[in-house]
């Protein structure tokens, strides 16, 4: 058992974490909002202390006597781009600062993305010791979390894992997608170019996350070593990477759906329809899924990574294909009358 501390824990990551980590008999405290939904962490018994990523003072009693510290809080929308910064870097410098000034630091875990790295390259999935190359203000956020990460790694014992696209139960961000198919049978496809995605579904990446934690390598300190080993950094991905059409076509098979009509659009009108959603999320202050940076995202080509240093280092393993796991998720979606 150990005294463990979850940021973003009643966020749909963290709704899985907190669960898994309790059954584990871990002692768990998560930080969370005066306006987060906490009624299923009550439930779970953990310990609520209520703080603030942005506010690094609000975060010492919630580190104090931790053994592990799994960083889930972050930003993926946003109306401004330099909101994304204010939590997702100056976040984990806040956490992983108070970290470092515990007598014995906690493990540090952080949850960052897939968009840190950027896109693949020539068709080859991203391993760790690619160098960085986001697209996105969202992705660059990341990354320059990470690099805060570093910047405490010689008194804080850290380990980042990227994850790509995560689905499964809770998940609101893939909703729409499933909704489309199974509502009108039509599948959206961003672009003309056919690319290929990672994902993982959250129950395996909650493992991998767990694994990481006890057992993965960590950060090299910055200044310590030059080269760029990827040390400390693990992809989390199954091994399918379906292109995007190919991908409709598994939903719509895990809804029982015969067909669906994977509805291209040109690079063109994307940037027309991520700018018209911009600017009435602005209008309304409410930030929206496809905005500009979004678009920038869609527009670079396939998100592919490896999870083979996870697996070779943490004894990873997908426990259910792709096609299984949707199923899983879309069973979850109707019982909850999402769909």
């Amino acid at each position: 058992m150990a005294k463990v501390l979850i940021t973003g824990a009643s966020g749909f990551i963290g709704s899985h974490l907190t669960p898994a980590l309790v059954a584990r008999g871990d002692d768990v405290t998560c930080l969370v909002r005066r306006t987060s939904k906490i009624d299923a962490l009550q439930r779970l018994g953990t310990r609520l202390v209520y703080g603030d990523m942005t506010q690094e003072e609000s975060l010492i009693k919630a580190v104090e006597g931790q053994e592990i510290v799994y960083h889930l809080a972050g930003l993926t929308l946003a109306l401004k781009d330099r909101h994304f910064f204010q939590v997702n870097q100056a976040g984990i410098r806040n956490i992983a600062h108070v970290c470092a000034m515990q007598f014995q630091p906690p493990v540090l875990l952080v949850v960052s993305s897939l968009a840190a790295a950027g896109p693949a390259l020539d068709g080859r999935p991203k391993i760790e010791s690619d160098p960085a190359r986001p697209v996105s203000a969202y992705g660059r956020s990341k990354r320059d979390g990470e690099q805060e990460a570093k910047l405490f790694a010689h008194r804080v014992p850290t380990t980042i894992v990227r994850p790509p696209i995560v689905l499964g139960e809770g998940d609101k961000m893939g909703l729409p997608m499933f909704h489309s198919i199974d509502k009108f049978g039509l599948h959206v496809v961003p672009g003309l170019k056919r690319c290929r995605y990672s994902l993982i579904h959250v129950d395996d990446l909650v493992e991998l996350m767990i694994l990481a934690a006890l057992r993965g390598k960590r950060l090299t300190p910055l200044g310590r070593d030059c080269r760029q080993t990827g040390q400390g950094l693990y992809f989390a991905a199954c091994e399918e990477t379906p292109l995007y059409e190919d991908l409709g076509r598994l939903i719509a098979k895990a809804l029982g759906r015969r067909r669906v009509f994977p509805l291209h659009i040109a690079a063109p009108l994307v940037w027309v329809v991520g700018a018209g959603v911009e600017a009435i999320s602005q209008i309304k202050r409410q930030p929206l899924y496809m905005h500009i940076d979004k678009v920038r995202e869609v527009t670079a080509g396939s998100w592919t990574c490896s999870a083979r240093m996870a697996a070779d280092d943490l004894g990873f393993s997908i426990k259910a294909p792709l096609l299984e796991r949707l199923r899983q998720t879309v069973r979850w979606y109707r019982r909850e009358k999402w769909l």
